[in-house]
């Protein structure tokens, strides 16, 4: 870009020349490729947990941790590599009189785009695999644009700590040398996926995929769903013998027979409830607010971190 081009122009003018260079880049220089890529890892997942998401509790929150771990993966991809990949051109253009705001709002607006196109496409495959869809509302009229409005901040909150840790690394390869690494922090302090001692929960509150779960398993009306797994736990060992006979097998074919099953399988959810999980627009909203402040943390160190470009030696 022509150093000229911005050294005179306000801040929302350089954010404007900036966007344009993006989607350009997006356009010519095969950016694109992160749609369709998430369009596969949907379909796998789907293909893996769309089953029983939003039918069982164990279901649900399966599916919801893996469509909470789809959605950071799509964000760290998107922009793990975008400002080190740059970084000669930043300081030198930063030096002509570029506005690091400008620029890092640049990265903001666009990303932003490229979260609402993967989180509407992540929908639309799960939808056309078959995986059944959340069908209450909490905080719109709509319950596909509660779910999607919960995948975007997902993806956009670790779109922007992928942002943060392209301001820091060194080179594109340290940058994705570190990505695995955050994915796995990602994963195991999700909050309620694993157990984890009482003493590092609160670290939970670092991770977007602890607030998506949470979200995404409210919104799925996990604690109005049954729970399956002891009912087929117990199913295992029905043909256990005991004195020659079989109690269990017995006990099966009489709560069949008479229509029980699902009703043991209602009263099991019932005992098994999760009050971080309620139906309630309340830790919907809670959960929103936990992502947006993140993400706002991140974008603010990435602009301080910019403004000292001009010192940095590499």
């Amino acid at each position: 870009m022509n150093q000229d081009s911005t050294r005179y122009i306000g801040r929302v003018g350089q954010t404007f020349v900036y966007l344009g260079k993006l989607f350009r880049m997006f356009l010519f220089q095969s950016d694109w490729k992160v749609l369709p890529m998430s369009a596969i890892i949907a379909a796998l997942v789907s293909f893996a947990v769309g089953g029983n998401i939003f039918k069982t509790m164990e279901g649900t929150l399966m599916g919801a941790f893996a469509l909470s771990c789809v959605c950071v993966w799509n964000g760290f991809f998107n922009s793990i590599q975008v400002i080190v990949r740059e970084r000669a051109i930043i300081k030198r253009e930063h030096r002509a009189g570029m506005h690091i705001s400008s620029y890092v709002a640049s990265h903001m607006i666009y990303q932003a785009v490229l979260c609402v196109l993967q989180s509407v496409i992540t929908i639309c495959v799960c939808m056309f695999m078959g995986m059944k869809m959340p069908q209450g509302s909490l905080v719109t009229p709509f319950p596909l644009v509660d779910f999607g409005l919960t995948l975007f901040f997902i993806t956009y909150c670790a779109d922007m700590l992928a942002l943060l840790i392209s301001c820091i690394a060194k080179t594109t390869t340290a940058a994705m040398t570190i990505m695995p690494f955050l994915l796995i922090v990602e994963l195991l302090f999700s909050g309620s996926f694993f157990s984890l001692p009482e003493d590092v929960m609160p670290l939970t509150n670092l991770t977007s995929t602890k607030w998506g779960l949470t979200a995404i398993c409210s919104q799925g009306e996990y604690n109005s769903l049954p729970m399956v797994s002891v009912w087929n736990s117990a199913l295992k060992m029905k043909d256990m013998e005991v004195d020659g006979e079989k109690p269990l097998l017995d006990t099966f074919i009489y709560l069949e027979e008479n229509n029980y099953r699902d009703e043991l399988l209602e009263k099991s959810g019932e005992l098994n409830q999760n009050p971080e999980f309620d139906f309630d627009t309340g830790i919907v909203v809670k959960c929103w607010l936990w992502l947006l402040g993140w993400t706002v943390v991140y974008v603010i160190i990435s602009v301080i971190i910019l403004e000292f470009i001009d010192r940095d030696k590499r």
